[in-house]
C-alpha cells in the first residue's frame, strides 16, 4: 500500500533546545507540545507569550508603509471639505471584506459623503475598470481609494488624473516594474517600501490606513476593531501567512466571530451549523465559498450588502440569496470538473506534458479559479483553465511547490492581453488565436523551472508520536495555544507508525473510510476518518487487516461531539 503524497518528516530539535525551552516555560512540561513550538521557531519564554497570547500593542506602526503620510493628509481634506468618496473593490472575499471595512467605517463612523463600486466580473472583469472610473466621473467623485485592486492600473488612474480625481490605491500583489502615477500607493510588496510584514491582504492594507488616519487625528480606536472579524475573513480566504500581523488580526478577528460577529457573517456561521470556538477552517468552509459565490454567478454587490447589514432580520434576507448563488455555484462547479477531466483524458498532449492548460468556451467564467484548483489537486502540476469572455480567452492559474507561476506568466507576457497575481495563484486574458503558442510556451517553462520531475504533492509532517500520547486534554491545548493555525503555522500534522486495524475498514458515502487502529493489543483503540481515501486505499486496508499487516498514518488532531460527549478522533490526509 502506497502513500498518495511525499512525506516530508521535519527534523527533531536539538535535546538542549527542547530542554532549555521547557525550562523557560515553566507551566509547559509536555515534550511533544515543546516541539511543536521550536518548529514554529518559538525558542523563549518572550517569544512563546508573543504567539500564544497576540496583543493588539503589538502591530506596527502603520506610518511605516511608503505614502500612507500622503494617503491619510489627502484623505483628511476630502473628509474636511465633503468631497463625495468612491470606495472601488474586488468581487473575492479579501475585496468584499475591504470594501466593508473601509466604507462601513467612513460612512458610518466618520460621516462621510461615499459609496462603493464592485466591477462586474464578467463585463468589467478583474480590478480598476473603464467602467468604474467613467462613473466616478459621472457622478462627481474627486477621490477614488481602491482595495485590494489597482497596483497595475496605471491608465486608469492616469485617466483619473486626467478629468481632476485623485486615487489611492491599497493592494497587495506584486507590483509591475512602474507604479501608477497615484497620489499614493499603498502596497507593502513595493521595492521601496520598508513596512516590516510583507503579507498584509488587501484588506489589511485598507485597515492600517484607517489605523494610520485614526492615530494622526486622535480618534477612538473601537470602532475600527470592532470590524476586525470582517480583516480575519480576509486573511483566512487569501491563504496569506498567519503571521506576524496577520496571527494578530486573525486571533482577535476570531474571538469577535465568536462572541459577537456582525449579523451578516453571524447568519452565515449559524447556517452552517458552527459553534463558538470559531476557527479559520469555519471561515475557510463556511464563509469564504458563500462571500465569493455572489461574484461567482451574479454581481458581488450582495456579498458587500451582506457584509454591512446592521440587523439580524437584514442579514437574513440578504445572506438567503447569496446561500442559492452558492449552492448554484457548487453545482456548475461539479458539472465543470467532470468535463475537465474527460477532456484531459481525451488528449493526446495533455498526458505526457509538464502542465495542464483547459479551455472550453462555454464554462462559467465565475468557476475556473475552484476548477484550476480542483485539477491541480487531481494531477499535481501547473494548471490554467479558460473559458471565453468578450472576445478573449479568461481564466485562472495555480501552481505547485516550487514553481513560480506568476514569473512564469511574465515570461509569457507578449502572449497575454493582461494578467496578475502571486507565485502560487493568478488570473490571465489571452487572444484565441494565441492559445497555441501559449500552451507550448508555458509548458515548456514549466518542465524548465519544476524543482521535482514529476512534482508530487508533499505532506510536511511535525513529527512522529505514538497514539498512547493522544489524549483529549492535548488535543484542546493544541487548538487553545497554537491557534489561529493556516499558511506560516498549519494545524500539527502527525505520523504514527506499526498501527494494527482492530476490525475491518468501513466505507462512508461511498468516497471515505472509517477504520479502527491501536499500537499495541492493552492500548486503546482510536478512530480514524479518511474522506475521499476509498479509492485509493480500501482493498490495501482491507488486505492489511486479514494479514494482520502494521500501516503508518499521516493525520491530524480533532474531536467528534456527539449529544455532549467528545471522542478523540484522527483525519487521516495519507496512509501506507
Amino acid at each position: 500500500m502506497l502513500p498518495k503524497k511525499k512525506w516530508t518528516l521535519l527534523p527533531p530539535p536539538e535535546k538542549e533546545a527542547l530542554q532549555q525551552l521547557s525550562d523557560e516555560l515553566s507551566t509547559v512540561k509536555n515534550p511533544y507540545f515543546l516541539q511543536l513550538l521550536l518548529s514554529r521557531g518559538i525558542q523563549s519564554f518572550e517569544q512563546a507569550k508573543a504567539f500564544m497570547r497576540p496583543e493588539l500593542t503589538s502591530i506596527h506602526d502603520p506610518f511605516l508603509m511608503k505614502d500612507m503620510d500622503k494617503a491619510v493628509e489627502r484623505l483628511g481634506l476630502a473628509l474636511e471639505t465633503g468631497e463625495k468618496i468612491l470606495i472601488y473593490g474586488d468581487y473575492d472575499v479579501d475585496g468584499t471584506t475591504s470594501v466593508a471595512l473601509v466604507y462601513g467605517y467612513l460612512s458610518e463612523i466618520l460621516g462621510a459623503d461615499c459609496d462603493y463600486y464592485i466591477p462586474d466580473r464578467y463585463n468589467e472583469g478583474y480590478g480598476v475598470s473603464q467602467a468604474g472610473v467613467q462613473y466616478a466621473k459621472d457622478n462627481n467623485y474627486s477621490l477614488i481609494i481602491s482595495l485590494d485592486c489597482g497596483i497595475k492600473a496605471h491608465e486608469k488612474v492616469a485617466w483619473c488624473h486626467e478629468h481632476g480625481i485623485d486615487f489611492i490605491v491599497c493592494d497587495h500583489h506584486l507590483p509591475e516594474g512602474t507604479l501608477p502615477n497615484a497620489l499614493a500607493v499603498l502596497d507593502p510588496k513595493r521595492k521601496d517600501c520598508a513596512y516590516p510584514f510583507k503579507e498584509l491582504t488587501g484588506c489589511g492594507v485598507g485597515f492600517k490606513l484607517l489605523q494610520a488616519f485614526i492615530e494622526a487625528n486622535y480618534l477612538e480606536t473601537e470602532p475600527l476593531w470592532d470590524r476586525i472579524d470582517l480583516l480575519a475573513c480576509s486573511i483566512a480566504a487569501d491563504m496569506v501567512p498567519i503571521t506576524d500581523e496577520n496571527r494578530i488580526f486573525t486571533y482577535f478577528g476570531l474571538e469577535k466571530l465568536s462572541s459577537n460577529p456582525s449579523p451578516g457573517l453571524a447568519y452565515l456561521l449559524q447556517n452552517a451549523g458552527r459553534t463558538a470556538p470559531i476557527q479559520v477552517t469555519d471561515i475557510v468552509f463556511s464563509i469564504s465559498p458563500v462571500i465569493n459565490a455572489a461574484g461567482r454567478m451574479d454581481h458581488a454587490h450582495g456579498a458587500v450588502k451582506l457584509l454591512l447589514a446592521s440587523d439580524t432580520l437584514e442579514a437574513s434576507q440578504l445572506a438567503e440569496a447569496v446561500l442559492k448563488q452558492n449552492q448554484s455555484r457548487k453545482e456548475v462547479e461539479k458539472e465543470i470538473v467532470q468535463q475537465a477531466l474527460e477532456i484531459f483524458q481525451e488528449d493526446p498532449f495533455l498526458p505526457n506534458a509538464f502542465s495542464t492548460v483547459l479551455f472550453h468556451p462555454s464554462w462559467h467564467k465565475g468557476v475556473v479559479g475552484i476548477v484550476a484548483s480542483k485539477m491541480q489537486e487531481h494531477y499535481y502540476r501547473p494548471t490554467i483553465i479558460l473559458t471565453e469572455s468578450n472576445g478573449h480567452l479568461v481564466g485562472s492559474a495555480r501552481s505547485v511547490k516550487g514553481f513560480d507561476i506568476h514569473a512564469a506568466l511574465e515570461s509569457c507576457a507578449d502572449l497575454l492581453v493582461q494578467f496578475g497575481g502571486h507565485t502560487h495563484a493568478a488570473g490571465l486574458h489571452l487572444k484565441p488565436a494565441d492559445l497555441p503558442a501559449f500552451i507550448q510556451r508555458f509548458d515548456e517553462l514549466v518542465k524548465i523551472g519544476l524543482t521535482e520531475n514529476p512534482p508530487q504533492a508533499e505532506l510536511l509532517i511535525d513529527m512522529e508520536i505514538p497514539l498512547s500520547a493522544l489524549n483529549l486534554p492535548f488535543h484542546d491545548k493544541l487548538l487553545i495555544r497554537l491557534s489561529p493555525s493556516g499558511p506560516g503555522n498549519m494545524i500539527p500534522l502527525f505520523q504514527s507508525n506499526q498501527l494494527f486495524q482492530s476490525a475491518p475498514p468501513t466505507i462512508m458515502k461511498e468516497a471515505h473510510l472509517k477504520l479502527f487502529v491501536q499500537d499495541k493489543p492493552e492500548n486503546p483503540v482510536m478512530e480514524v476518518i479518511a474522506f475521499n481515501l476509498r479509492a485509493d486505499f480500501y482493498e490495501g486496508l482491507m488486505d492489511a487487516y486479514l494479514n494482520q499487516k502494521p500501516i503508518s498514518l499521516v493525520y491530524h488532531l480533532e474531536v467528534n461531539e456527539f449529544r455532549g460527549n467528545r471522542k478523540l478522533q484522527l483525519r487521516a490526509l495519507d496512509m501506507a
